[in-house]
């Protein structure tokens, strides 16, 4: 349902619905009656008497529908079907808060997006908005192909034209003039006629439009794989009793990744990182191993284990030729593994603060400072965070900026959790002034207490020298250890393209090469990451050594 300038001098409408007419080789149909109002019922049932509905069926002039289209005029709703739904298994969801469409996905695939469209309009002197439903073509296919049917378009269309010689000739002289099919089932009716300075079209028509046959569906059999010169099969699959590794690029798992529907949790089995998503225990990738920073292995046999065909199609098209990567570094660190250091760093941080801050008086467990906790990280693994899942997501080279400052954005939300009220107290007890202490944020008081603890060290100080009154020299000093830290702060906050190159400056005087991100961040983002472990690294290295920490 569409219109546009409604009163204007380029005015267009079209009310259009899609009928359910059994039979394929049935020819043409007539006009129906709904043509023009563009819904399947029009107003509501009235009467006084119990019962008078009883035979209500909504209908296309007898015919089914794709779309449940009802209106009064003023207010319209719409709605797929039931039987439509209901026969191809469909779930619906809406999204858009004031601008709400439903959108009905197929859960037991998974298929987003299958149909979709607006909810509602109203008319009050013109539409509020214009109304589309789409439905993909498979699906709409399938369900004409079970209902042994064809999808016949009802609809009527009014235009407001210049009067001009072409359309002049069709009305052969006449002010008006009204057509129908001069032989044959009258499939349409055209009317042309003299309009406010113009000529006025109006076509109401009923036009096959969809076939009941089924669309190609996408099956893994006979898929030629990188490396193998025989045609893949699932029988040649399930026979395999050898490795026969496939290689895939990591972009495989974006698809996973980026929808709550699959799991993608990283695990660390036999000291390897294996990367396989799932659905909701219906179907699984297994034994998807990370090698090298940005590829996949997996056994042929485990890749054409029982799931939809098509994701195993999917799987095909980020295939990698061996001979492709023979010179790539297999064993370079993977962006999984920078994060499993970023959380080892975090809990050996932790285990220090509790104990320094036990010299003091305070009483903070690991859990309480980081927010992770040891036990559950060795019995679950990530399973409990997923900040870190999504931290370690794909990660590839040619990564974009914006891509960039939003992984630093989430990289300083794991590792800053320390309590600012707890650093702020650890430096009141080694004897900084509170008045000076008072208004830092968390990297200068993490900052401070690094100077104080070093200096400690420096002086091979036990740890009962840290608790003092007296004001420590040199705890405000600026420390280089700490750049990474203020740098991914930086980033975190790098809204404006005057930020970002003054950060790309600061990564160059870090060390690193600023002419790779002509190609993609994702090599500053392992510079990053990096950086910010050595960082955290070199607070807990001190705290462990001042307190004689293994």
């Amino acid at each position: 349902m569409q219109e546009s300038d409604p009163y204007g001098v380029q005015a267009e409408h079209l009310h259009l619905l899609m009928a359910v007419v059994p039979g394929v080789d049935d020819g043409l149909i007539e006009v129906l009656s709904e043509a023009g109002d563009g819904v399947v019922e029009y107003s509501v049932p009235t009467g006084d008497v119990r019962g008078c509905s009883t035979d209500f069926a909504p209908s296309i002039s007898g015919y089914d529908y794709i779309v449940a289209a009802w209106g009064d005029s003023s207010f319209y709703t719409f709605n797929l079907a039931e039987k439509v739904w209901m026969t191809l298994g469909l779930t619906p969801r809406c999204v858009g808060n004031d601008q709400q469409r439903l959108v009905y996905d197929d859960l037991g695939l998974p298929e987003f997006g299958v149909a979709e469209g607006e909810v509602s309009s109203d008319y009050h002197w013109n539409l509020k908005r214009s109304v589309s439903w789409r439905m993909s073509n498979e699906y709409l296919r399938r369900y004409l192909w079970l209902r042994g049917a064809r999808g016949v378009r009802v609809f009527y269309y009014s235009a407001q034209l210049q009067d001009v010689p072409e359309v002049r000739a069709i009305m052969g002289g006449a002010t008006h003039v009204s057509r129908k099919p001069a032989e044959g089932v009258a499939w349409y009716e055209l009317d042309i006629r003299e309009h406010e300075g113009g000529l006025l079209v109006q076509l109401w028509a009923s036009v096959e439009a969809v076939m009941p046959e089924l669309c190609p569906e996408q099956t893994a059999e006979g898929v030629l794989w990188p490396g193998d010169a025989q045609a893949m099969t699932h029988a040649r699959a399930n026979a395999l009793v050898g490795v026969d590794p496939v290689y895939l690029h990591d972009r495989f798992l974006q698809k996973y990744e980026q929808s709550t529907f699959y799991d993608t949790t990283p695990t660390h089995i036999g000291g390897q990182w294996y990367c396989s998503p799932s659905y909701r225990g219906q179907w699984s990738f297994t034994e998807c191993r990370r090698m090298g920073r940005n590829l996949i292995q997996v056994p042929m046999r485990e890749l054409y284990k029982p799931k939809p065909d098509r994701e195993v199609v999917h799987a095909r098209s980020f295939a990698v030729d061996p001979a492709d990567f023979a010179h790539a570094d297999l064993n370079e660190e993977h962006v999984v593994a920078k994060v499993q250091r970023l959380l080892d760093v975090l809990l050996r941080l932790g285990d220090g603060l509790s104990a320094l801050g036990a010299t003091v008086g305070l009483n903070k467990s690991v859990v309480e400072l980081t927010g992770f906790d040891r036990a559950e990280v060795v019995a679950n693994g990530w399973m409990a965070y997923p900040t870190l899942s999504r931290l370690a997501q794909v990660a590839p080279l040619d990564m974009s900026q914006q891509m960039f400052l939003a992984r630093c954005k989430s990289l300083h939300e794991v590792w800053q959790r320390v309590p600012n009220g707890y650093l702020k107290s650890l430096l009141e007890g080694a004897g900084c002034p509170r008045v000076a202490v008072r208004d830092l944020g968390s990297l200068k008081l993490l900052q401070a207490l690094l100077n104080v603890i070093e200096r400690l060290n420096a002086h091979e100080e036990a740890s009962d020298a840290f608790a003092s009154g007296t004001e420590p020299e040199g705890w405000r000093d600026r420390s280089e250890a700490m750049a990474p830290l203020f740098l991914n702060n930086d980033l975190r906050i790098a809204d404006a393209h005057e930020t970002v190159e003054q950060c790309l400056a600061t990564l160059q005087r870090l060390g690193f090469d600023t002419a790779n991100v002509n190609a993609g961040y994702g090599r500053a983002l392992d510079f990053v990451i990096d950086g910010v472990i050595d960082a955290l690294e070199t607070v807990a290295t001190a705290i462990g050594k001042l307190l004689r920490l293994p």
